[in-house]
């Protein structure tokens, strides 16, 4: 990362999950621009992604000219170190906005531990598969875990429904949706980030969106209800995309049922941090062994 002077603005990839909405808000009411820095929210079309919104097989910090992007903690490990994409400057929970397992009510399947063995559904090569991972290890021995792919949200709530597995993972406001579908929840587990930064990055740049994040997280907190429409976006496009997963619901129920939750304002990473983290995923193999922290993670702000 760059360690001064500021450019005409910076490229920000947005991903359109309710843990970002501080991002989009920060965006939509000019925080950014308050702060004297231009940003360009780079979103993937929902309607062309069928496997995951960060891509696997590219780089954002390279290929697609991304200078700050959101990912799954451990993904963010993997990504930076696996695919020279960037570095970790900031990570954090974001929200009080846990993952949840859900599973069909006629299913065996009553606790964590009935999950032995038991495929769960999940978005593969995502950070969602090392956040259940990790979970799933609290109540079972590694060998008794057993993910299974099954796509974006929808995906997974159809495959659910349609008994292709028998549970799966999810994010509100699907959470919500699996409810008002008659799922059983059986689990939750917290949801973290990492925040990564391309090379060219100044810290200045890196501390005006920050300062405008913070404002964004600041707005919301004080006043939740005011943005349940930017909070439900992403649910109400699902519901184009896979109709007949909505087609026994009341949708307007949803939408009045759905708490807007608590927003935090990710930290500045410290490699002591994470080097746990990093030392897991190369316990269980998902990243080389000769992976290490220093390079991972930018040089301290703190």
């Amino acid at each position: 990362m760059a360690q001064s002077d500021t450019r005409d603005g910076i490229r920000v990839f947005h991903l359109p999950f309710s843990f970002m909405l501080p991002q989009r808000v920060a965006a939509e009411r000019d925080y950014f621009e308050a702060e004297g820095l231009t940003v360009d929210l780079f979103e993937r079309d929902r309607r062309q992604v069928d496997w995951k919104y960060v891509p696997a097989d590219w780089t954002l910090t390279g290929d697609d000219d991304v200078d700050l992007y959101p990912v799954c903690k451990w993904e963010s490990l993997r990504r930076t170190w696996s695919l020279d994409d960037g570095t970790i400057v900031a990570h954090g929970a974001f929200a009080d906005l846990p993952y949840t397992l859900y599973t069909r009510p006629e299913t065996d399947i009553e606790s964590p531990i009935d999950l032995a063995g038991v495929p769960v559904g999940v978005n593969r090569r995502t950070g969602q598969e090392y956040t259940a991972v990790k979970a799933l290890e609290e109540h079972l021995d590694p060998e008794e875990i057993e993910l299974a792919h099954h796509g974006m949200p929808t995906d997974r709530l159809q495959a659910l429904r349609d008994g292709e597995v028998d549970a799966v993972t999810l994010l509100d406001p699907h959470s919500t949706l699996a409810e008002h579908l008659g799922f059983q929840r059986v689990l939750e587990f917290d949801n973290h980030i990492g925040v990564v930064a391309g090379d060219d990055l100044s810290e200045d740049d890196l501390d005006a969106f920050m300062r405008a994040y913070e404002r964004a997280v600041d707005a919301i907190n004080d006043d939740p209800q005011a943005f349940r429409d930017e909070y439900l976006a992403m649910l109400e496009s699902d519901a184009e995309v896979a109709p007949d997963l909505f087609a026994d619901v009341d949708l307007e129920a949803i939408r009045e049922s759905v708490r807007v939750p608590e927003y935090e304002v990710p930290e500045f990473a410290e490699p002591s941090e994470l080097d746990g983290e990093l030392e897991w995923m190369k316990d269980r193999e998902l990243i080389d062994s000769e992976a290490e922290i220093g390079t991972i993670v930018a040089p301290s702000k703190q």
